[in-house]
């Protein structure tokens, strides 16, 4: 941590190295249709997903977030000691306490850090990003790492066909510091709804609805969606947060040389590029892959575009996402 101060003026700050990890194995559209009635057509053309990672029994979110960072770390090209703070994105924490953030600092070994979660659903690693960026740039502290990470099979009703098609599990995770001014992030903005929190989320396990017989022989502790409502919001939010980021930034959506979205259904992410104005030749897509990661689907898809050479320096990159909550945000970043 630093000991400088406002006073000396904001910094820059920007994303100094990226990493992405996934588990092995590798669930399709037609294990899944073996499973509930469903077939890959029926899938792929609701939402564009083809396959799927899924943790064993074993593995465990905080599992997935360590080797994000570490990856993160490494692409940086920085000590372990120099992080000062890490912070989890996730709404699959190994337990409901301690934060997986804390288990990721043991795992990795990153004992001058402090850690915390960050529970934003799909949208937690935007939040994530705009509580790191605030706390660099008024030389709070001076590196930290954030990851978005989810074991999202372990919550999933694999009798449900409208949910089960949908997720899947991996973590990304970026390491943020100064940059160059003129450079990183541009802007960030966050919204969000708790009123509508009821059409997507998981009753059961909190304090509300306490792990019970009854709760599991009703599966409240499995994720519950109204599909088409979220679809609909989903690329309202999304197309209002983006352009607002895009304004704060004094950029112009055909400025921009790579657009990511929440990597969520291929549907809402061609309809909110076309509503902001950016080709998909712009839009990077790997949900085909790895279905919706939640909170890890834009800091895997940031570090895999950067490895297929998608990402230059001096790009000008928007994200953009959506999750229960409901929850969205957009940032604008000069790469």
């Amino acid at each position: 941590m630093t000991g400088g101060g406002a006073a000396r003026g904001l910094r820059a700050v920007g994303i100094l190295g990226t990493g992405s990890f996934a588990p092995e194995r590798v669930l399709t559209n037609a294990e899944l249709a073996k499973m509930v009635d469903t077939s890959d057509e029926w899938i792929m053309t609701r939402t564009g997903i083809s396959t799927r990672r899924i943790a064993d029994a074993n593995t465990a979110t905080s599992d997935l977030a360590a080797e994000a960072g570490r990856r993160a770390i490494a692409d940086a090209g920085i000590d372990p000691d120099e992080i000062d703070m890490i912070i989890v994105a996730t709404a699959t924490p190994d337990m409901l306490f301690p934060a997986s953030a804390c288990l990721v600092q043991s795992a990795i070994g990153l004992t001058r850090a402090c850690a915390f979660d960050v529970s934003a659903a799909c949208s937690g690693f935007v939040y994530s990003l705009s509580i790191a960026k605030a706390l660099i740039s008024s030389r709070t502290y001076d590196k930290i790492l954030v990851i978005g990470a989810e074991t999202l099979s372990k919550i999933v009703d694999w009798t449900d066909r409208n949910t089960c098609v949908l997720f899947g599990d991996g973590a990304g995770a970026a390491v943020l510091g100064e940059v160059e001014e003129g450079r990183g992030i541009q802007s960030v903005l966050l919204g969000s709804d708790g009123s509508l929190s009821h059409w997507l989320n998981m009753p059961g396990g909190g304090s509300r609805m306490p792990i019970s017989h009854e709760v599991i022989d009703q599966r409240l502790h499995y994720v519950k969606m109204n599909g088409n409502n979220v679809f609909k919001y989903a690329v309202m939010a999304m197309e209002t947060a983006a352009l607002a980021a895009l304004d704060q930034a004094n950029a112009r959506p055909e400025e921009i040389d790579l657009l990511v979205p929440h990597q969520a259904n291929l549907r809402i992410i061609e309809a909110v590029a076309e509503r902001i104005g950016v080709p998909m030749t712009k839009v990077f897509v790997n949900l085909d892959r790895y279905g919706n990661t939640s909170a890890a689907s834009v800091p895997i898809a940031l570090d895999e575009a950067r490895r297929e050479g998608r990402l230059k320096k001096g790009d000008l990159v928007e994200v953009v996402v959506f999750g229960g909550g409901f929850t969205w945000g957009a940032a604008v970043l000069r790469w």
